[in-house]
Formats: C-alpha cells, structure tokens, sequence
C-alpha cells in the first residue's frame, strides 16, 4: 500500500498520539498537516524532520479547533498548500475531571468544542472534497470512553460517545462515494504526559514507576500492557488502506481488552 500523493491532516499531531500517527502516515508517502499547540521553533523542526526523513511535504496550521472559523480555514489552507486533503485524522481532544454536580459549565463547553463539535466541522469542510476526488479517508480519534463510561468524566464521555456517534452517520452518508469514516478507540496508550502522571504516582506512593504502571493499568484493562502510540498510527494507516475500503461506520478499540468487560 502507499499513500504517496495523498495529504493528510491530523489535529493535535504537534505531540503525543496525533504526532504518532503523522509521522506513520508520512512513511507511507503521505504529503502532512501538522496542527497543535507548542514553541514555534520546535514545530518548524518537526517539519523538518518529517519532511527530511519520509521525503512528503509538511505544512503546518496554526488553527485553534475551539474556534469553528479557524477550523474551515484550516481545511482550505490544506487543499490550497497541496492541492487536496485526502485523509482527515482529528485527534485533538482536552479533559477535564470533576463531577457532575461540581462540573464547570465553560468546562462542558471547551470539552464538547474541542473534542466533538470541531471534528463535526472539519469533516463537513473536508468531506465536499474527498467526494469530489471519489476518495477520502476520516479517522476519529475517540477512546474506549466513546464506549463505556468512567466517573467524573461526563463531557469527556458524552464527547467520546456523540464522535462514535458521528462516524455512524457519516459512515452511512458516503458509504457509496469512495469516502470512509472510521473511529479508533484508545486504551491506555504510553504518551509523555502519561507518562509523567505514572511518574508523579510512583513518588506519592512510595513505589517504582513499573509498579504504578501495573496498579494504574489494572484498573481498567485485563491486559497490562500500554498501547504505544505508534501502534495507534498503525491502525490508522491500515484504515486508509485498500484493505480496509469496505470497514466504514465502525468503532474499532485497541485497548488491552477494556470494553470486552
């Protein structure tokens, strides 16, 4: 398989999970969009990098996906800076812990903006595209939250669940025109932040961080193994492929065996 001319653009991918899955889709031949927050000095070397080691174009939107008019303008300067956007990943996603009698209303807001709301609207800037071209491929990044429900959570959950949701419907709206819509849905995957949480539980505790990273795992998955992010990447590259041209609507976990409880 190759994605060489194709693009993709990936929210959040200045870090993290979406970093992951740009960097596997550019060594497929993918032409990226990066888009996420950081120092300016360390996202023009990550497209350097990207560009040096896989040979693509990388261009880089400044978007903030909490603002619907940079979202459609973020789409355009994709499809202007190389010609089409052919893969949509978005990946961008915030939390907030509180319970629900406590929970802060402009939290809700942030939550549902960020992790819902814009993956609505970068796909209904995208999809006239992708339909044009007879060919598109959108991955949302939901999480095994999209499918079963932790406490304090509740925009989160409601967020991960209504983008489940949404990759139903559009699954069903372009499952004639070459366009496929596909959800992943997270475990715990290994990020720096995570990480860094693992870390900061060791301390408290009194423990080694392998030690905080089984406790912290068998909380939620049979299998107390991570997800690497890069695996995540991997998954999203199999669903832009031919193998995958008829898998449309669906919700795919990778989660050590969370949901299957």
């Amino acid at each position: 398989m190759t994605l060489h001319g194709k693009t993709a653009l990936v929210t959040g991918s200045t870090s993290g999970i979406g970093l992951a899955i740009a960097r596997c889709l550019a060594a497929e031949g993918s032409n990226l969009v990066l888009n996420g927050f950081g120092d300016a000095g360390a996202i023009a070397a990550q497209r350097a990098e990207l560009a040096k080691t896989f040979g693509v174009a990388v261009t880089y939107a400044p978007a903030d996906i909490s603002h619907p008019d940079q979202i459609a303008t973020m789409v355009a300067q994709a499809q202007s800076d190389h010609g089409s956007l052919d893969i949509l990943v978005n990946n961008a996603g915030v939390q907030h812990v509180a319970a629900i009698e406590s929970f802060p209303a402009a939290e809700w807001n942030r939550v549902i903006a960020i992790n819902l709301t814009a993956a609505f609207l970068a796909m209904q800037a995208a999809i006239p595209g992708m339909k044009t071209r007879g060919w598109g491929r959108i991955i949302n990044i939901a999480s095994a939250h999209g499918l079963v429900a932790s406490g304090e959570k509740s925009a989160y959950v409601a967020a991960k669940h209504g983008l489940i949701g949404l990759t139903k419907t559009a699954g069903i709206e372009l499952a004639n025109v070459g366009v496929t819509c596909n959800a992943i849905c997270p475990g715990w995957v290994l990020t720096p932040l995570v990480q860094a949480q693992l870390d900061a539980r060791a301390a408290r505790d009194g423990i080694t961080p392998d030690q905080a990273a089984a406790l912290f795992l068998a909380e939620k998955q049979p299998m107390h193994r991570f997800t690497a992010p890069e695996q995540i990447g991997a998954t999203a590259v199999f669903l832009c492929s031919d193998g995958a041209a008829t898998i449309t609507g669906a919700a795919l976990s990778v989660d050590g065996g969370w949901v299957s409880q």
